[in-house]
């Protein structure tokens, strides 16, 4: 990890966008402009794989999301036309309407294929060619989850659910203008994204990506590769993902997901997670694994529970896995997510392959300050650190809504002086990049000062989450040339 970097953490959802939500378009050059302005050179974002809502929730761990598609780049290469993107639908411009975004993209992008000749662009064949591993099977699953009305995967035709050779080719050739469409939609999400990304680098700015540990069990994954997860001999998950009861949850958090058969992984040498550690360094520069302590040990929970208490802690092969990794990608540029309870295996694991871990400086301001691992004068050099993730609460709403009253003393104190709310998060910003800190993030709404409600996720509420975005016009040159004036003072960027 290079030493005493700094950028900013917003998803490409969140950026401005005329048609409902942020894309790969003008506005995402916009944003790599002012990071570049700002003296930053790291650009965080969330999961790309395919979602309705949640980045957290998708049917790929290989393929991206065509909402983010561009439709003003579209027009640029002839696919669209500019009266296609009219009439505009009255799309809210400070959040995401996921029902009325998806229907109004999903037919521009059929126009678009329509107009799509794949026999006369010679880089779509090598783009199809180069990721048939996963985008075959990929396009092949979106078909029959078209043609079966969304049902899960487990529920279809015995003989598709099981993936019989005859009934595969049979439903290859079957669907083959949906195949081609969910592999054109991939192609331009590649196509934009590439471009995107050279452009960033070219400007100093890296893309830090995000893994999510899991899949879901309705994944092209799960139903490609069953055997790589614990299923019982209907194909159903014998065991689930979770997390047991701690401070914060009295019985647990049952996430559902299908857990990894770790004993088959390992004799074959891992050879789906080299295939997606592969696929995320095409993608970004260097990824953080979300919930990574599940890459050590996991709580496995049988899918019959109705919560997580009745669970159980399974060792993964953590060494032999890694270092496996580590032969095939030498230079693993991974960050490990390591908040909450971590045991001392997951520490063990984290300083054997040296991963920098996650430190978050809304959690240092309790009554154990200055022996905190989060407070800026504790960070070590290898770390990257946050005022707040994804998860959290802004800075603003944090101090409004969830600090007590020696709390803000305590953040005054160690500030030196009081400060009005306004300005508060220009204090604790300053104070975290002037940490050992290797890296420093900032989310884009505390760079602002923006209160709860622009908070991306509540984990505890159903609904409302991963929908702001970023109104046109709130980023400005001062906070650019404010942000860029304490990235220089303190050796940043």
């Amino acid at each position: 990890m290079k030493i005493r970097t700094s950028g900013i953490l917003l998803h490409i959802t969140s950026l401005p966008s005329r048609f409902g939500i942020g894309d790969l378009g003008p506005e995402a050059y916009r944003f790599a402009d002012f990071l570049a302005g700002a003296k930053q050179s790291i650009w965080q974002i969330l999961p790309l794989n395919p979602t309705g809502e949640s980045p957290y929730h998708s049917d790929s761990a290989f393929a991206a999301n065509p909402l983010l598609i561009s439709p003003e780049l579209l027009v640029r290469s002839g696919l669209l036309d500019e009266a296609d993107l009219h009439p505009l639908p009255p799309f809210p411009q400070d959040q995401v309407d996921f029902a009325a975004v998806i229907p109004f993209k999903e037919g521009l992008l059929e126009r678009a294929f329509e107009r799509f000749d794949p026999e006369h662009d010679p880089a779509f064949r090598e783009f199809a060619d180069a990721h048939a591993g996963w985008l075959d099977d990929y396009a092949l699953f979106r078909a029959l989850k078209s043609r079966y009305n969304g049902a899960v995967w487990r529920d279809w035709p015995s003989d598709l659910r099981d993936r019989e050779p005859g009934a595969i080719d049979q439903a290859k050739y079957d669907h083959r203008r949906r195949i081609r469409k969910e592999k054109f939609l991939q192609y331009v999400f590649h196509t934009q994204w590439s471009a995107l990304k050279r452009y960033c680098n070219r400007k100093g700015i890296l893309i830090f990506g995000d893994i999510p540990i899991y899949v879901t069990y309705d994944s092209a994954d799960v139903w490609t590769h069953p055997d790589l997860f614990k299923l019982d001999h209907e194909k159903r998950p014998a065991v689930v993902a979770g997390v047991p009861p701690d401070y914060f949850s009295r019985t647990g958090q049952l996430w559902g997901n299908p857990v990894y058969n770790w004993a088959v992984l390992q004799e074959r040498r891992y050879d789906w997670w080299i295939e997606r550690f592969a696929r995320n360094r095409e993608l970004f520069d260097f990824v953080r694994i979300d919930h990574f302590r599940g890459l050590v040990g996991y709580w496995e929970v049988p899918a019959s529970e109705t919560n997580a208490i009745n669970g159980q802690w399974i060792d993964a092969p953590a060494i032999d896995f890694f270092t496996t990794l580590f032969r095939r990608f030498p230079a693993l540029p991974v960050l490990a997510e390591d908040l909450g309870l971590i045991t001392a295996d997951v520490r063990e694991v984290v300083a054997r392959f040296g991963f920098p871990g996650m430190k978050v400086l809304l959690f240092a301001f309790g009554p154990d300050m200055p022996t905190n691992p989060y407070i800026p004068h504790n960070l070590p050099a290898n770390c990257v650190a946050y005022t707040g993730t994804h998860d959290n609460n802004t800075i603003r709403g944090w101090y409004e809504n969830e600090t007590s009253e020696d709390d803000r003393e305590r953040i005054f104190a160690y500030i030196g002086r009081r400060v009005s709310v306004e300005e508060l998060h220009w204090e604790l910003i300053r104070l975290l990049m002037r940490s050992a800190a290797g890296m420093v993030i900032i989310p884009v709404q505390d760079l602002l000062g923006l209160g709860q409600e622009a908070r991306m996720n509540n984990p505890g509420l159903n609904g409302g989450n991963w929908e702001w975005r970023l109104s046109p016009g709130l980023i400005t040159a001062e906070a650019q040339e404010r942000l860029g004036q304490i990235t220089e003072m303190v050796g940043r960027g």
